[in-house]
């Protein structure tokens, strides 16, 4: 118990800073009076004192950190959390159970974006504010967010950072101090969201839309304010938005925080996965549009590039928005928009998948093992750029490959014994593991999750956080060999 305290000690303080979230959603709640402030009254003051008991529990085992600690940390905020999160929905929607309840939280806070809910249209506005707060939040990661409020509580941060963000920021600092690193990506991602939320406002839609979108877009999220999803606007001009923006959230937000400090573009020349990142996407779009063509469901280019070209980087970079029922394309198309969902997304972006650097060092591994084949004797260098990369790490994204598939292949099996057909429990775990939203089949943009029973909602709500903790930091935890001494 004594080597928990400290970890408990530093959620008592996460849990009380979480508690303010909910005044966003409050406040909004009170200024358009749509019914709905007592369930965040009653949420602040149950996460707040939440907090207050636990710190007062744990305050003597206050310490610095330890890299064991800052997994099991980083695992107990990602599933407690939710619980904390549902408290809103389930105050206002009595007949909601907990099981879809905490689902939808744990949809939110990954930037998952798929959703049990129907009726979107009707739901008071600051319910659908505090959805996509959620999205916002966990897109980043609260994590970050706590490592640039911490040092003022006495607690260093470090630790925290290399468990949060992904593979190519764990070794790299972006400023001295991870604090400031964590106060810098920050910035840079409120003042693009404060962008996005004008460029929405311009493009006509209402406040209260433009922050939902928003909100959902920058983190990567995808849920809606409306349950016919961005299709409700059937707008080109907000569908580009969306679009520019999505495209910009999938890049690293440690080239966007070194844009912004240089005050040039030279960071993004320099960033190798953009080159890949934009090359997919648009040979998929050009591709698919040609595709739909020729399968007859769209009869001219326009048509048929319009939703190619929103659907496919809605998808591929686990934004999840939909502006038609793709579920009724021919099967080829919606799957490889689901497959492009595994890796398009930059590492240090908001999107899921295993990142396209991984992807990137995959190729080029495989590449390089046939020069091998061919001339023996050669001496060939898997490169990033003009740095070659050391063994250690490409055998990590090897196990990270293996621990990826095995867990698509093994939870699908899993849905499928419970009762899915296998079409529809193999994208819905897709669909969960990269963080995505909508699947396809019986969870298609049309659907929702509803149609799940309780357990196979409780495997996707794992799904959901094996993929945005990069199954490692939850598996790890998982093991007899972490708690032994």
């Amino acid at each position: 118990m004594s080597q928990i305290l400290p970890v408990v000690h530093i959620l008592s303080k996460v849990l009380m800073l979480f508690s303010a979230a909910f005044l966003l959603p409050l406040a909004i709640s009170l200024g358009l009076e749509d019914g709905a402030h007592r369930a965040y009254d009653e949420a602040i003051v149950t996460t707040f004192l939440s907090g207050l008991v636990l710190w007062l529990l744990s305050r003597r085992g206050k310490r610095e950190l330890h890299t064991r600690d800052g997994f099991l940390l980083v695992v107990m905020i990602w599933t407690i959390l939710p619980l904390y999160s549902t408290i809103p929905l389930l105050a206002h929607m009595p007949d909601l159970s907990f099981t879809d309840a905490y689902f939808e939280a744990v949809s939110g806070l990954t930037a998952t974006g798929a959703t049990v809910l129907s009726g979107l249209d009707s739901l008071p506005p600051s319910i659908n504010i505090w959805r996509t707060l959620m999205h916002w939040l966990g897109g980043m990661g609260v994590i970050v967010l706590v490592v640039a409020v911490l040092p003022m509580l006495g607690v260093g941060g470090r630790q925290l950072f290399k468990a949060e963000i992904p593979t190519p920021m764990k070794d790299s600092k972006l400023t001295p101090r991870m604090a400031e690193t964590a106060k810098g990506l920050w910035l840079v991602y409120a003042i693009i969201t404060a962008i996005c939320i004008l460029a929405l406002w311009a493009g006509g839609m209402g406040w209260v839309d433009a922050m939902v979108h928003a909100f959902s877009v920058m983190s990567l999220g995808g849920m809606s304010s409306h349950d016919a999803s961005l299709g409700y606007f059937n707008s080109v001009t907000l569908e580009i938005i969306v679009m520019v923006f999505a495209l910009i959230a999938g890049i690293s937000f440690s080239t966007h925080f070194m844009a912004f400090r240089m005050r040039n573009l030279l960071a993004y020349r320099f960033d190798t996965e953009i080159r890949w990142y934009a090359g997919v996407l648009g040979a998929s779009i050009v591709g698919l549009t040609f595709y739909l063509l020729n399968q007859g469901v769209y009869s001219a280019f326009p048509e048929a590039l319009r939703f190619a070209a929103f659907n496919t980087i809605s998808i591929a970079t686990t934004l999840g928005f939909s502006t038609t029922d793709f579920n009724a394309w021919p099967y080829f198309a919606p799957l490889w928009m689901l497959f492009l969902s595994s890796f398009i997304a930059s590492s240090g972006s908001t999107g899921g998948g295993i990142k396209m650097l991984r992807a990137m060092l995959l190729y080029k591994q495989v590449y390089r093992e046939l020069i091998k084949l061919i001339h023996p004797r050669a001496e060939v260098h898997t490169k990033v750029g003009q740095q070659a990369v050391p063994s250690k790490i490409i055998y990590a994204v090897l196990a990270f490959l293996f621990i990826y598939v095995a867990s698509i292949i093994i939870l699908s099996f899993i849905l499928a014994a419970s009762g899915l057909d296998v079409f529809t429990a193999f994208s819905a775990v897709v669909a969960m593991v990269n963080n995505t939203g909508p699947g396809l089949g019986l969870v298609g943009p049309a659907s929702t999750y509803a149609v799940l029973n309780d357990f196979q909602t409780w495997v996707c709500s794992f799904a959901m956080l094996l993929g945005r903790l990069e199954f490692f930091t939850l598996l790890v935890v998982l093991t007899p060999v972490f708690w032994r001494k």
